[in-house]
């Protein structure tokens, strides 16, 4: 049986990459920095993967024949307050976790990183402090597979929803809406604008694309990880709406001047064999759901 070491599996996207290579038959070493996975069909871990001892120790150990790195640091307002902390976790961890691999070197490895990274021109620099410290992810992970000859590929997703634990604008809508309709919470909630265009991915579906990236994609490549398809902020709230009970007020915030981004190419992780296949109706419903459930 192979083994899978998934950093990050105690998150959003991890709980469900857990499950989806249980599914396949798998060995899975879930990896998380301070909460052990409640699965009980997988091998749970702490390991602070800012500590590069814990990291060669770990790695040494379980010797894996493939890696998924979901770990690290998300939110957008944060990485202002706190840009040091996202360096070490989204840039520092993964160069050690790609030092300790090097005892495997036929280990296949995705590295996820975000639809929010820059290429550094004079025109062009990093909207905030996250986008810099994935950007920074990105290249040196490809930089440093290339130097090592690692089998490294990294994942680009969009914005991921769903059922579970998100802090994404679409898991931010699904909570809020549940607690006006338990009656916790009135507030109003806050949109930056009703136009704003982004391209929406049910997380199971990137975690199948993650799946065929680590067994059929070349290393060396990015994958962009999307639904090729835009959607504004004000057509994701009335989709949601229509699924309520009780409905949610919305402020919105008004926009001087925008311009819609392009549609993302997935063309290239098309060709592994990949098909999105949820729509943005299950996606939102089962949001729902997991938060009615939450209690």
């Amino acid at each position: 049986m192979k083994t899978i070491l998934i950093t990050g599996a105690s998150g959003f996207t991890g709980q469900h990459a857990c499950r989806h290579f249980v599914q396949k038959g798998l060995q899975v070493a879930a990896i998380s920095r301070s909460q052990r996975s409640s699965e009980s069909s997988v091998q749970s871990w702490i390991c602070d993967l800012t500590k590069h001892e814990q990291v060669k120790e770990l790695v040494a150990q379980l010797k894996p024949d493939y890696v998924m790195h979901l770990a690290g640091r998300n939110a957008v307002a944060e990485s202002w307050r706190e840009p040091i902390a996202y360096m070490e976790n989204n840039m520092m961890s993964t160069f050690y976790l790609l030092d300790a691999l090097r005892c495997v070197p036929e280990c296949r490895i995705v590295v996820v990183g975000s639809m929010l990274t820059y290429v550094p021109t004079d025109s062009q620099k990093p909207p905030h402090p996250y986008s810099m410290s994935k950007s920074f992810q990105t290249w040196g992970a490809l930089d440093w597979a290339h130097l090592f000859e690692q089998k490294v590929m990294i994942a680009s997703p969009s914005n991921l929803i769903g059922p579970g634990p998100s802090n994404g604008i679409c898991g931010l809508l699904a909570r809020a809406s549940v607690q006006v309709e338990a009656g916790i919470n009135g507030a109003p909630f806050k949109l930056s604008s009703l136009v704003e265009e982004r391209d929406y991915l049910d997380v199971r579906d990137a975690v199948a694309a993650y799946d065929l990236i680590l067994e059929h994609g070349v290393p060396g490549c990015v994958y962009p990880v999307a639904s090729g398809i835009n959607l504004s902020l004000g057509q994701i709230a009335h989709m949601l709406q229509q699924l309520l009970v009780k409905k949610l007020t919305i402020e919105a915030g008004q926009i001087s001047s925008y311009k819609p981004p392009a549609r993302i190419d997935i063309t290239q992780t098309l060709r592994l064999g990949w098909n999105p296949n949820r729509s943005l109706e299950e996606s939102l419903r089962d949001a729902l759901t997991y938060f009615r459930q939450q209690g």
